[in-house]
């Protein structure tokens, strides 16, 4: 499998648990327009697909719940969700402007 073809499925996957994910947590992350940013920075069809899989990444990361400080964890669950949707948003830069509309 190519590195591409990863990102596809890693792409599907988002699409199909972002909103659930958002829907749970509901508004109760402080990065919530960040990685509403970064959703929509993926869906554009005029975005590299090399420069959508970093959003892509930031965005499996977040969706998934055992990461490095799993999501039911109270109070510090999102910190290690919140440090790489903030090291991405920082490396896309002003790339991700746009998308905070």
């Amino acid at each position: 499998m190519s590195v591409r073809e990863g990102s596809k499925e890693d792409k599907r996957y988002v699409e199909e648990n972002f909103w659930n994910k958002l829907a749970r947590i509901g508004k109760s992350i402080p990065f919530i327009r960040d990685v509403i940013a970064l959703y929509k920075y993926m869906k554009d069809p005029k975005v590299h697909w090399a420069r959508k899989s970093i959003a892509v990444g930031a965005l499996v990361y977040f969706i998934v719940p055992t990461d490095a400080i799993p999501d039911a964890i109270p109070v510090v669950g999102y910190l290690d969700d919140a440090g790489v949707v903030a090291a991405t948003v920082k490396y896309l830069d002003s790339e991700l402007e746009p998308y905070y509309e």
